[in-house]
């Protein structure tokens, strides 16, 4: 018992000794001085609020530079983001993939080609049909910006143009004079002179009903096999069979003797010439 007290007071002893030590070491450092001197020297370089204001006057005096670059990144990436609604409906996918949307559905097999695939091949022929447009734009709008000819703005503006120079070829006069009434406003002297607020919904219209048109004429001969097929059926008495699958590898047939995709690609290619 006397030792267990014995260490204890030794150990109180070694912790004082410890704390009187670290105290007298803290006492014995030097205090840290301002420099006054150094002070005024910062506080006289700091700009004052005349520079700022120089220096924003500056930054907003000429109206008619360029915009800046985070505003051009803005704009990039606000493009970028409907980028896929101006290529579905400003450029020839829409009638290209209704068409062959069409021609799957004509030959009753479903899911095939899948709607991968018809989406792809609508892509590339897409791309195929609007090769001379964007070969334009990039000649007036992209090059030259990016050689400093013109400001962002000029290239924008030709790239519309460019854009709605294709869309007015292929836009119906009836589709575009009604949208121009429901504008309410007057007919402009030169047809490059409508906005594109009305040229897009007139050229979106108007390929829907190219592609419906096209659709139809290519249901006949399909519709014409059903149909025989169905009556020999029929006749025989065979009634339950279905006539679609008797049929179909009657209408894949047609469609392969006759190069129905080659065709296909071929007048879809032409009908934007």
């Amino acid at each position: 018992m006397k030792n267990k007290s014995a260490k204890i007071l030794l150990l109180l002893i070694a912790i004082l000794m410890l704390n009187n030590f670290s105290i007298s070491q803290a006492a014995t450092q030097p205090t840290p001085t301002i420099n006054v001197a150094n002070t005024n020297s910062v506080s006289n370089n700091a700009p004052s609020i005349s520079d700022l204001l120089t220096v924003v006057d500056k930054a907003t005096a000429d109206k008619d530079k360029d915009w800046s670059t985070p505003v051009k990144l803005a704009i990039v990436f606000g493009g970028l983001a409907i980028l896929p609604s101006i290529l579905v409906m400003m450029t020839s996918f829409t009638r290209i993939v209704i068409v062959l949307s069409f021609v799957r559905r004509a030959l009753s097999t479903q899911t095939i080609p899948p709607t991968i695939a018809i989406i792809g091949l609508a892509l590339f022929l897409t791309l195929y049909t609007m090769t001379p447009t964007f070969s334009k734009i990039n000649d007036v709008s992209i090059q030259p910006y990016l050689s400093d000819a013109i400001n962002f703005q000029a290239a924008g503006t030709n790239a519309g143009n460019c854009i709605k120079e294709f869309m007015l070829r292929q836009i119906h006069e009836s589709d575009l004079a009604l949208f121009v009434k429901m504008a309410k406003i007057a007919p402009p002297e030169k047809v490059m002179d409508i906005g594109l607020h009305i040229v897009v919904p007139a050229f979106i219209i108007s390929e829907f009903r190219t592609a419906f048109e096209i659709g139809c004429l290519l249901f006949i001969p399909f519709l014409l096999v059903d149909i025989v097929i169905s009556s020999i059926l029929l006749s025989a008495g065979m009634m339950m069979l279905p006539p679609v699958m008797i049929s179909l590898p009657f209408k894949l047939i047609l469609f392969i003797l006759v190069d129905g995709w080659g065709l296909l690609a071929n007048s879809l290619s032409l009908g934007f010439k």
